[in-house]
C-alpha cells in the first residue's frame, strides 16, 4: 500500500486563495495566527499523519479490535503508542479555547488538519473527531463546573469523548428514544442500551466522556421529551483524579465491513444500580444541544470523504505510474507503457483528481464560515456566514461522501484486478468510505433536512444567497478573452440555472405535493454538491489565471489547476441538468407501485 503524503500545495493555494485565511486570521481572537504559523502547523501535521498513523492504516485494518470478557477493548498494535504522541503534541487542542489549554487557531486551520489525520488513517480519526464535538457541545452548554473538571483532559486529548444516541429501536427517529435518567440529588442515574457508539470503549486513554441522550421521569412524549447528560466512565474527584469506575460498560463490539481500528461499541448503562450523569443545561432539551455536536460531526464525516478519496487517489496515481500494460496507442508498435498514458485512466485519474480538488475547495470555505460565524464583529457579517453553514452543511456531508466512494471505487478500478485483491490495500478505501454515507444521517436525511429545513422553511432566500454568489463567479469566468474561463463559466452557468429551476420547482410544489419533491431529494443534494463543487473550482480557475498572469509561483501548478477545473466542468457540472430533471420529474415513478408490487 502507498504511503500517504500530504497535497499541500493544493492546501495552501485552498487555504488563501478559496477560504480566505489571511482575512479570518483577522478575525477577532485570532491576532497571533501567522502564514508562518499555519505553515508550521501543516507541515507538523504532514509529517505526523504520513509517519506515525499513515502506516498503521493497514494495520488496523488487518488486526481490528478485540473485546475482552470484562468489557475492555485493546486496540490494534501501535495504536496506544501513536495515540500518546498525538496528544503529547498537542494536535487535539488546535482550534479550542487557550483557557482550556487549546492553542485557539481558526476551525479553518484544522480542517485542513483534519484531513490529514482521515486521509491517513481514517479509523483512527473517529477518535479526535468525536472527542472535537463534544468538547464543543460541553463548552457551549455545560455549566462552569463541568468545564473545569472535564474540558482540559478533552481538550489535551487525555480523555476522549462520545456521542450516544442511537438504541435498538431508535435510529435516525430519536423520539423513541427508551434510556431513563432518575434525579439523585446533584445528579441523575442513567439506565439504558446504546448503540453503534464509536469508540465507546477503548485503551487509548484512561477515561471516556459519555454524552448521552435520554428521559426524565417527568419527560414529554417525541423528541421534545429528551435530555443530555455526561456519563464518565470514570467518576471525576474534586481535585481532578479519577475515583471508581461508573455503571457504564461494552458489551460488545460491531464486526464491520471497514474501519476496523475503530471500535463501534453497544454500551449498557446502569446494569447496577445505574450509571451516574449530570444534566448538561436543562431538561428537555438535549436534542437541540446535541445538534452542536451533530452538526460538528457531520462536518467532521464530509471530511472523512474528502480524506479518504485523496488518500485512493493518490495510490491509484501511483499504480498508473508504475504499472506497466498495453501500447501507446499512438504508438503501437513501440514498448509497453504504464497505464498513465492510456487515455480512460487519464480519463479516471482526472475524475479523482478534480473531484477531490473540489471537496477539499467546499469544505475549507464552509470552514472559514464557521469561523466567521463564531467571530465576526458585524452582526450582518456573522448571520450570513451562519446562514450559509447551515445550508451547506448537508450538501457537504452528504455529496463529500458519496463523492468518496465513487472516487474509492474508482481507484479500485484503476488497479484492474488488483484492485480487488485485499493485498493491494485499494479495497481498504472504498470499505472505509462505505460508512460515511451513512452514519450522522443518511445520504436521503441530509437531502430531507436540505430540502425541508434549508428551502421550504425560508422559502428559498438561503439558497438564493448562494446563488447569487455562484451567478458572480459566472459573471467573472464570462469577462475577458481566456477560452478555458468561458468554457468554465458557460458550464457553470447552466449548473445554476438547473439549480435555481430545481428550487422554484420545490417552493411551488412542496406544500402541495411533498412525497413528489422528496422523491428527488437526493437527486437535489447531488444537483447542490456538483454546483458548488463547479463553483469553487470556478473560484480557483480564476485565482489560478491570476498569478499565471502575475507570473506568481508555479505555472505548472496553475495551469494544471485551470486544467482540472475545466475537467470538472466538463465531466461534473455537464452532469447538472440530468439532475435537475431527476429533481422535478422523478417523484411520479418513484411512487407509482403500490407496496405490494415491490
Amino acid at each position: 500500500m502507498s504511503t500517504y503524503t500530504a497535497p499541500m500545495k493544493d492546501m495552501q493555494f485552498v487555504l488563501h486563495e478559496l477560504a480566505g485565511l489571511d482575512a479570518i486570521a483577522r478575525l477577532p481572537g485570532y491576532g497571533d495566527v501567522s502564514t508562518e504559523l499555519v505553515d508550521a502547523v501543516l507541515e507538523g501535521a504532514a509529517t505526523f499523519s504520513g509517519e506515525v498513523w499513515g502506516p498503521l492504516n493497514k494495520v488496523g485494518d488487518q488486526q481490528g479490535l478485540k473485546r475482552h470478557d470484562d468489557g475492555r477493548v485493546t486496540t490494534p498494535k501501535g495504536f496506544v503508542e501513536a495515540y500518546a504522541k498525538f496528544v503529547e503534541s498537542g494536535w487535539n487542542g488546535l482550534r479550542f479555547d487557550p483557557a482550556f489549554g487549546g492553542q485557539g487557531l481558526p476551525k479553518l486551520v484544522d480542517t485542513a488538519v483534519m484531513e490529514m489525520w482521515n486521509a491517513s488513517n481514517m479509523a483512527f480519526s473517529m477518535a479526535p473527531l468525536l472527542t472535537q464535538g463534544a468538547i464543543e457541545a460541553v463548552f457551549l452548554r455545560g455549566s462552569d463546573a463541568q468545564k473545569q473538571r472535564y474540558l482540559h483532559k478533552m481538550v489535551s486529548g487525555e480523555w476522549t469523548g462520545t456521542m450516544n444516541l442511537t438504541e435498538p429501536q431508535a435510529g435516525s427517529d430519536l423520539g423513541l428514544i427508551r434510556s431513563k435518567a432518575t434525579p439523585e440529588g446533584d445528579h441523575y442515574r442513567i439506565q439504558g442500551q446504546k448503540i453503534f457508539i464509536s469508540f465507546g470503549e477503548h485503551d487509548l486513554t484512561d477515561n471516556i466522556v459519555h454524552l448521552v441522550l435520554a428521559r426524565t421521569p417527568t419527560a414529554p412524549e417525541g423528541v421534545k421529551g429528551i435530555s443530555l447528560f455526561l456519563v464518565p466512565k470514570f467518576l471525576v474527584n474534586d481535585d481532578g483524579s479519577l475515583g471508581e469506575r461508573n455503571d457504564v460498560r461494552c458489551v460488545s463490539i460491531e464486526h464491520k465491513m471497514g474501519i476496523h481500528a475503530s471500535p463501534t461499541a453497544v454500551l449498557a448503562f446502569g446494569d447496577g444500580p445505574g450509571a451516574i450523569g449530570y444534566l448538561i443545561g436543562e431538561e428537555n432539551r438535549g436534542l437541540e444541544y446535541m445538534f452542536i455536536m451533530m452538526n460538528e460531526a457531520r462536518f467532521g464525516v464530509g471530511v472523512q470523504g474528502l480524506g479518504v478519496a485523496e488518500r485512493a487517489y493518490q495510490q491509484a496515481l501511483a499504480h498508473a505510474k508504475d504499472r506497466v500494460q498495453g501500447k501507446d496507442a499512438t504508438a503501437p508498435k513501440g514498448p509497453s507503457v504504464p497505464i498513465i498514458r492510456h487515455p480512460d485512466v487519464r480519463r479516471m485519474l482526472m475524475s479523482m483528481k478534480s473531484r477531490v480538488e473540489a471537496m477539499r475547495a467546499l469544505a475549507y470555505v464552509v470552514a472559514a464560515m464557521f469561523d466567521q460565524a463564531h467571530r465576526a464583529s458585524d452582526d450582518a457579517e456573522r448571520n450570513a456566514a451562519h446562514a450559509g453553514v447551515d445550508l451547506l452543511i448537508p450538501i457537504l456531508k452528504g455529496w463529500c461522501t458519496e463523492t468518496g466512494v465513487e472516487v474509492a471505487s474508482t481507484g479500485i478500478q484503476i488497479h484492474g484486478g488488483m484492485g480487488f485483491i485485499e493485498e493491494t490495500g485499494a479495497a481498504q478505501h472504498l470499505r472505509d468510505a462505505r460508512i460515511t454515507t451513512i452514519y450522522e444521517g443518511t445520504t436521503g436525511i441530509q437531502a430531507n433536512d436540505l430540502i425541508g429545513r434549508k428551502v421550504l422553511r425560508d422559502g428559498g432566500r438561503s439558497m438564493q444567497a448562494l446563488l447569487s454568489q455562484i451567478d458572480a463567479v459566472c459573471e467573472q469566468l464570462e469577462a475577458g478573452d481566456d477560452a478555458q474561463l468561458h468554457a468554465i463559466g458557460a458550464r457553470l452557468r447552466e449548473g445554476s440555472k438547473s439549480l435555481a429551476d430545481s428550487v422554484r420547482w420545490i417552493l411551488a410544489t412542496g406544500m402541495q405535493d411533498l412525497n413528489a419533491v422528496l422523491a428527488g431529494a437526493v437527486p437535489f443534494l447531488h444537483l447542490c454538491g456538483v454546483v458548488c463543487g463547479g463553483w469553487q473550482m470556478g473560484r480557483a480557475a480564476l485565482a489560478a489565471q491570476r498569478k499565471l498572469a502575475a507570473g506568481d509561483g508555479d505555472a505548472a501548478f496553475y495551469r494544471a489547476k485551470v486544467a482540472t477545473a475545466r475537467f470538472f466542468a466538463d465531466q461534473d457540472l455537464s452532469r447538472a441538468r440530468g439532475l435537475a430533471e431527476a429533481t422535478m420529474h422523478a417523484g411520479a415513478s418513484t411512487m407509482a407501485l403500490a407496496e405490494e408490487q415491490f
